[in-house]
């Protein structure tokens, strides 16, 4: 079963979940976590406590909405808009991604976060 999940960033909140995957289990048995953001674009990245390697979700292809975990930097990374890494309005991660998760709100809404200090991620 997927596990649904708060993500609140700022003033904004948006309904997630994390598929069920091994590596999106041991996301959700970290929780809740909290800390600040980083920003690449329209991406919020953020160090979480879990290790893992690259999986069968790894891809470099993902969209607005979907939730990475990026093995390089231990770090969750919601895409909600274009990269830096982007040529057009289709978000592109540094490298491949675990797919882990998906927003179910608008990833734009998202946008209206950005400059937050804050990010958190707990179960709904």
């Amino acid at each position: 079963m997927r596990t649904g999940l708060w993500i609140l960033v700022g003033d904004i909140a948006v309904k997630a979940e994390l598929f069920e995957t091994p590596c999106a289990r041991a996301i959700a048995e970290a929780l809740p976590i909290e800390t600040r953001p980083n920003e690449w674009g329209d991406e919020f990245y953020f160090e979480i406590p879990v290790r893992m390697e690259l999986d069968e979700t790894a891809t470099a292809r993902v969209k607005a909405g979907d939730i990475g975990y990026w093995p390089p930097g231990r770090s969750l990374a919601i895409f909600f808009g274009p990269t830096p890494m982007s040529s057009g309005p289709v978000p592109v991660p540094a490298s491949e991604v675990n797919l882990v998760g998906r927003l179910i709100d608008d990833a734009a809404s998202l946008k209206k976060a950005k400059g937050s200090k804050k990010i958190r991620i707990e179960k709904a």
